[in-house]
């Protein structure tokens, strides 16, 4: 070492990658989950970080859980947690709380991006980062009657619960920190969970960052757009009655 140039260990130590936990709730999905989780790793393979994979199974009768450990057997990172009830939102609470990587990730098995989370991580100045498919230069290239629906949804959660928001579904970073402070207390499951737990974080003041996003329809949708609405109309009113 020339004079004049002491060693520092920390300054010349590689910096160490961040770690990550995608949670992906899935409900009878047995047939489409091969290939989709081939093309998640594909998509992870990028990121430069310590990733690795729950799928949180909820009540599905397929055996989408036998086929997750069987793909985990040759797939070091991915696990499964049964859940024995249908709840996405529960799904994904309990997923979210098994977490241990630095931030937590939430992903759908047919919509997710490792461009995504490539940028999530690199904002150090935030807690909270949201894929929005309403941010400025995002290209939302589903049906007109889905986009009318995230711009009426959007519309409630300004007008209800005065968020700043621009999109509360959909994929999303959040430090594993705000998990362990805000998840315990949300008490929506179903469509409603990511909702509650981004207007807490929201409301107590957490850093929120949206990065536009690209988002293309991978099949059609497994669930009934309008007769989601009913139970979401009431589901906001009920958080708005928690919050006030």
């Amino acid at each position: 070492m020339p004079a004049g140039h002491p060693y520092n260990a920390a300054a010349m130590a590689p910096s160490p990658r961040p770690s990550v936990s995608v949670v992906i709730p899935v409900h009878d999905e047995a047939d489409y989950l091969p290939a989709a989780i081939d093309q998640l790793f594909a998509e992870l393979s990028r990121v430069d970080a310590d990733v690795d994979v729950l799928i949180a199974e909820n009540g599905s009768t397929d055996g989408s859980a036998d086929v997750v450990r069987r793909l985990a057997a040759t797939r070091p990172g991915l696990a499964v947690l049964e859940l024995p009830i249908p709840d996405y939102g529960a799904a994904m609470r309990a997923g979210f709380l098994a977490t241990t990587g630095e931030w937590a990730v939430n992903f759908d098995i047919d919509y997710f991006s490792g461009a995504f989370l490539s940028e999530a991580i690199t904002h150090d100045e935030a807690d909270v980062v949201l894929a929005s498919k309403r941010a400025p230069g995002s290209d939302d290239q589903r049906s007109p009657f889905r986009r009318f629906a995230t711009w009426g949804f959007n519309t409630l959660l300004r007008t209800l619960l005065a968020s700043g928001v621009s999109d509360t579904h959909g994929m999303k970073a959040i430090r594993r920190s705000v998990i362990a402070d805000i998840a315990p207390q949300v008490v929506s499951t179903q469509d409603l969970f990511d909702t509650e737990l981004v207007i807490r974080a929201e409301r107590a003041g957490y850093r929120i960052v949206e990065v536009p996003v690209t988002v293309q329809e991978q099949r059609d949708s497994k669930s009934r757009l309008v007769k989601r609405v009913p139970r979401t109309l009431k589901g906001l009113w009920r958080i708005r009655r928690q919050l006030d």
